[in-house]
């Protein structure tokens, strides 16, 4: 769990790095784009709109959901710009830790004053 602790906490300063610079108020296209540069300038391999297929009795369908972020293989990254996190918000990434078989997720609403603010942190 410890490479876990130490892999969240690089997400979350390349996060604060990239808040610090653009501020709230932005699209979260432009953060999750951001955010993707830097965790991989920081040598992170870091997959962009990952894909996950559902299961159903052993039948693999393709339905649509994407991860905004997979960050080595290990923990998904969603990111937001809204008002408030909601329950809807925490059950997508509960969903996609689900999915992936990741056991930790960062929820991260850019639209905050303070990123600290913004950050949920999801164990499945």
């Amino acid at each position: 769990m410890d490479e876990i602790n130490q892999l969240t906490e690089e997400i979350l300063r390349c996060a604060f790095k990239v808040h610090t610079s653009l501020g709230p108020g932005l699209l979260e296209s432009s953060y999750k784009e951001c955010l993707y540069y830097e965790l991989n300038k920081s040598g992170l391999y870091t997959e962009k709109e990952k894909g996950l297929p559902l299961i159903y009795e052993s039948v693999r369908l393709d339905v649509g959901y994407r991860i905004d972020l997979l960050v080595e293989g290990e923990v998904v990254v969603e990111t937001k710009a809204v008002e408030s996190i909601t329950d809807v918000h925490i059950a997508q990434v509960l969903t996609y830790l689900k999915l992936s078989g990741c056991r930790v997720g960062l929820l991260l609403n850019f639209h905050t004053k303070h990123l600290k603010d913004g950050i949920r942190r999801l164990i499945y």
